[in-house]
């Protein structure tokens, strides 16, 4: 059992024969699902919590990624509900996760806070290019319409962002913005994991269209898209090569 998928907003389980098991951590318990899919285990866990009850800013991120690592997984694939400040890229798009700008504030970042020494997470390759490739054969294969590679900006929430702020990350060259992947990311770089992301549009950022956003609109994209990648996780893991060329399990710098 090493491979694992995050539901974001609107993902909350996967179809299968499913036990549902609690994990202790140093950071806190963490309920997750095992998975029976086509005789392998499969980890699901809820972000948010199978209820959707935390939000964004106080999501447990590092007790989540570390029941993952305690459960063993090493290859990650998650989903994230995101609003597009990119034209190119229309609510009910789909796009891969290629790199971050954070602008969170308060949340825990990091596993090492000095009791290790001084300790540094490269970030040359935030989303596995492994798993990045992986997912976008798959997605040919099974025709799932990625619309692209996205730059994703992490706001802390839990509100929606101003139009001058989404002026400003487009400026910065920001695709997407969303509220939940910093530190997720992060956090399994530091662990060691494979980690990927897709970013599921939901709705257009503030000030790209005149109407607010609303909850159907994001429901609507949701409900389109959550299953088909869910689908085309579970066949890249189903078909994951023997070699990896990417260097998630050596991005810790140790000064």
């Amino acid at each position: 059992m090493n491979k694992a998928i995050i539901g974001g907003t609107g993902v909350y389980g996967m179809d299968g024969e499913a036990t549902t098991r609690m994990v202790s951590t140093r950071y806190g318990d963490v309920e997750v699902d095992v998975v029976r899919i086509t005789g392998e285990d499969i980890v699901f866990l809820a972000r948010h919590g199978k209820e959707h009850s935390a939000p964004p800013h106080l999501v447990n991120y590092r007790a989540n990624m570390m029941a993952l690592k305690e459960l063993g997984i090493q290859y990650v694939y998650a989903t994230a509900a995101v609003g597009s400040c990119n034209e190119q890229f229309e609510p009910g798009d789909i796009v891969v996760l290629k790199n971050f700008i954070d602008f969170t504030r308060q949340r825990p970042i990091t596993f090492y806070e000095g009791k290790e020494g001084v300790i540094h997470a490269d970030m040359s390759d935030p989303y596995c290019s492994d798993m990045r490739r992986w997912l976008l054969d798959a997605a040919r294969r099974r025709a799932l319409p990625v619309r692209g590679e996205a730059v994703y900006v992490c706001t802390e929430g839990p509100r929606f962002e101003t139009a001058f702020e989404i002026k400003m990350f487009q400026t910065l060259r920001g695709d997407v913005v969303g509220m939940t992947n910093i530190p997720e990311v992060v956090l399994a770089k530091e662990l060691g994991m494979c980690y990927a992301a897709v970013g599921i549009i939901t709705n257009w950022c503030t000030g790209m269209e005149t109407e607010p956003v609303t909850l159907s609109e994001i429901q609507g994209a949701l409900a389109l898209n959550k299953e088909r990648v869910t689908e085309t996780f579970l066949d890249v893991f189903g078909n994951l090569p023997d070699e990896t060329r990417c260097s998630c399990r050596d991005a810790l710098i140790r000064l």
